[in-house]
């Protein structure tokens, strides 16, 4: 393995480069395949944010000579894409520091060093720990309105075709109307729904769902939480006290915590995510409906700043358009034309 790294800021820039097995004819194909319909559901979902950064990426990137006007506009251009201050700093610092050592002075030699940049912002996400035991448990937090609910039978929907036997907890009884979505969802989804009354005690909805789960053999518990703002202290609190319950029936449970966050507020995601992150142990991020809006960028500063991994992002209002992410997928599709 050979690896040329470049420490920026806070970040530490690596290209890598790994012998891979050869492949047969028919698992290259199939793997091509697979790689061109998950790029074209990035670019079709990613169309706004990419209507709104990709002309002035090209200005930025035309053929002229590198000047000082050019990393200003860069920065401007990163900013507007919702990037935030402090990570377009750091990859506007990386690409300068990459165009003066390789001695690179015109602007269109510079595209391929900015995907870079943006690629190595965000590592892969890991596995998620699901496998390997009886019974799995995610929980699932997040605000009000940013698409947790529908998030979670997205996510029972393509665990369902991969084979796991789901079951969700209707854990937001605050809400009436929660409870009611994601039964409606969990129909839809041909996945069990374990529910009570609204204003009935989340603690108790959550231990009914692991006895459930247990004795009807499901091996994946997916639980909704009630929407609370990251600053509201007893509701999170409360949050604590359904982990607490869980972590009891389930001792090392719950095994993921999924922070869900609507794509479509920016850089407003990042303060939620943070608080959240301090407070609920969040081992991974879900980012919503970025087929609506050109926010899109703030997937770069939510994971740089938060630190969790993004595990899905959301592509549109069907039930199979919550896909896995791929960074190297979702940057090429804001820089390659419709």
């Amino acid at each position: 393995m050979l690896a040329a790294c470049s420490t920026v800021a806070r970040h530490v820039y690596c290209q890598t480069f790994t012998k891979n097995e050869r492949l047969n004819d028919h698992a290259q194909e199939r793997a091509s395949a697979q790689g061109a319909a998950a790029l074209g559901i990035f670019k079709r979902g990613l169309s706004r944010t990419r209507q709104s950064i990709a002309g002035r990426i090209a200005q930025v990137l035309g053929n002229t000579e590198i000047d000082e006007d050019t990393w200003d506009d860069l920065e401007a251009t990163l900013i507007q894409a919702d990037l935030g201050l402090e990570t377009t700093e750091t990859v506007v610092e990386y690409v300068k520091e990459t165009v003066t050592r390789e001695g690179i002075t015109r602007t269109d030699k510079m595209n391929n060093i900015l995907k870079s940049s943006l690629t190595a912002l965000i590592d892969p996400p890991p596995p998620l720990d699901i496998h390997g035991r009886e019974l799995s448990i995610i929980l699932v937090v997040g605000v009000n309105g940013s698409g947790k609910t529908t998030s979670i039978a997205k996510l029972a929907h393509r665990f369902k075709k991969q084979g796991r036997d789901v079951i969700l907890a209707a854990g937001d009884t605050f809400r009436a109307a929660a409870i009611e979505q994601l039964q409606k969802w969990g129909e839809r989804a041909g996945v069990p729904v374990i529910a009570n009354q609204q204003g009935s005690d989340p603690g108790a909805v959550v231990y009914d769902a692991i006895q459930a789960a247990k004795s009807r053999g499901h091996d994946l518990l997916i639980i909704d939480t009630a929407g609370r703002l990251h600053n509201n202290y007893n509701l999170m609190r409360e949050l604590e006290k359904v982990k607490n319950v869980i972590s009891k029936a389930v001792p090392g449970a719950p095994h993921e915590v999924l922070l869900v966050l609507d794509g479509t507020t920016g850089q407003n995601a990042l303060k939620q995510g943070q608080k959240f992150a301090e407070t609920s142990n969040v081992t991974g991020l879900v980012v919503t409906k970025l087929d609506g809006t050109s926010r899109g960028g703030m997937i770069f500063s939510v994971f740089t700043e938060i630190g969790a991994p993004v595990q899905f992002i959301g592509l549109g209002e069907g039930i199979d358009d919550l896909v896995p992410f791929d960074v190297n997928q979702f940057v090429d599709s804001l820089f390659d034309e419709p």
